[in-house]
């Protein structure tokens, strides 16, 4: 503390876990603006993941489902995750399961880039969904 008033600058606690505790000489005004501008820098490299939806319906034709795959596609390359919803209504709710996990997987097969299920079908008030995001491997 001596050293810091005879420079007449501030002593700065770095560390104070650390044994013995670490501390800097220097004025806080720079010290502050320093960690300011690292916090910045960190904050532009982290990248938000969007999840991009997609809805489909039991009777969507191939054609109407490879451009959606499509799509997905392009999501997935840029990173999003994606929610691919099926859209049933009235007496389609009470299908058989396995007829419509297999309806919401068509989709899955038009699509080109790898993928993993994120988060498995979910049965909603409006149909079922399933979120997809890029296989890393």
């Amino acid at each position: 503390m001596r050293q810091a008033k005879e420079k007449e600058l501030d002593l700065i606690e770095i560390s104070p876990t650390a044994k013995p505790p670490v501390a800097k000489i220097m004025d806080y005004g720079k010290f502050h603006y320093q960690e300011q501008k690292k916090e910045k820098e960190a904050g532009k490299k982290a990248r938000t993941v969007e999840i991009k939806n997609i809805k489909i319906g039991i009777g969507t034709s191939e054609h109407d489902l490879e451009l959606k795959a499509k799509k997905v596609s392009e999501f997935l390359k840029r990173g999003d995750r994606v929610k691919i919803d099926l859209v049933l209504r009235g007496r389609a709710k009470y299908l058989d399961k396995n007829f419509i996990e297999e309806r919401l997987k068509r989709v899955l097969n038009f699509v080109s880039e790898s993928h993993k299920i994120a988060d498995g079908p979910r049965k909603g008030p409006r149909g079922i969904s399933i979120i997809i995001e890029i296989d890393k491997k």
